[in-house]
């Protein structure tokens, strides 16, 4: 009579893989969901006679249908989304040529070039703030005694001080900033492309931008896609560089007010405007909501389609 077999071992609890996460989940939690949620909840908030009560969604409807906030708020989101698109538009595409440019076989001086070119991504916001509103002086400003030495001084103009240009200047200095992630990101996907695919682009006689557009490209759409949410998080995200150029005020009237500087003028006020936290907090829930939208739609709509396009 055979021995009946033996019962299968029981699954193994693996309690090191929670040991091991624990302190980062800590940490992340205390640092980021608590705050998250502590503000979601003050936004939901009001002062009433003196206290603190819940307000449920008042506090969104003043911040969309009283003027004093109303229309501050649609010029920031307005502003925010122009600066966005010169990232997406203007920083993004350069970054690809870069990465193009520096995965050329036998270049010489990668290291040198890339170093140079990802050297702005490292300086504070308040150096580089601070050296082009040097640059751009029209007082003592390199840019137009550069201009003048070539006979284009006319050229020049206060940038930082019209209206018209002051957003696409700022916007421009953010892009000089900041080419180096995507460039950096996009090169590192395109010397990650296996050998043999482009052995094989060269055998049928595919080379040089023929190349790079019908082969390179297309394996490389997921980075480009990580690229522009980054982007898009990012940029909503910004305070710091309008801030150092323009001050909290986002001069000149207003035309470089983003959402972070909105908000850093309603929670903390400024000058003669008193601050308002339960207000700020709407903001602050507002911005959450606007990148949460942008994340998921890249999530469920953009990053499936390029999942079917690669099968």
């Amino acid at each position: 009579m055979d021995d009946a077999p033996d019962a299968p071992a029981p699954a193994r609890r693996r309690w090191h893989i929670a040991v091991f996460l624990a302190p980062a989940l800590l940490v992340y939690g205390v640092i980021m969901l608590v705050p998250l949620a502590q503000t979601l909840w003050l936004g939901l908030q009001n002062l009433r006679d003196g206290e603190a009560v819940f307000v449920g969604l008042d506090n969104v409807r003043t911040l969309f249908g009283d003027p004093r906030y109303a229309d501050g708020f649609w010029n920031a989101l307005h502003n925010n989304f122009v600066f966005f698109l010169f990232h997406i538009l203007v920083q993004n595409p350069v970054g690809i040529a870069l990465a193009a440019l520096l995965s050329v076989p036998r270049l010489r001086g990668v290291a040198l070039y890339r170093t140079a070119l990802f050297l702005p991504t490292i300086l504070s916001f308040v150096v580089v703030g601070f050296i082009w509103k040097l640059i751009l002086s029209p007082l003592w400003g390199v840019a137009p005694m550069m201009l003048g030495s070539v006979g284009l001084r006319s050229l020049f103009a206060p940038y930082l001080g019209q209206e018209a240009y002051a957003l696409a200047t700022v916007s421009l200095v953010s892009v000089w900033q900041f080419v180096g992630i995507p460039m950096m990101l996009i090169y590192a996907a395109l010397i990650s492309i296996p050998n043999e695919i482009i052995e094989a682009a060269e055998c049928d006689g595919i080379t040089g931008f023929k190349q790079f557009f019908k082969i390179k490209l297309p394996l490389i759409l997921p980075t480009i896609g990580l690229t522009a949410i980054l982007t898009f998080v990012g940029n909503f995200n910004a305070f710091d560089l309008v801030y150092t150029m323009q001050g909290a005020l986002a001069g000149p009237n207003l035309s470089t007010d983003i959402l972070g500087t909105y908000l850093y003028r309603i929670f903390f006020g400024f000058q003669l405007q008193q601050g308002d936290r339960y207000m700020g907090a709407t903001v602050a829930t507002a911005m959450f909501l606007i990148i949460l939208t942008g994340v998921a739609f890249y999530l469920f709509v953009i990053q499936r389609r390029l999942r079917r396009y690669q099968m």
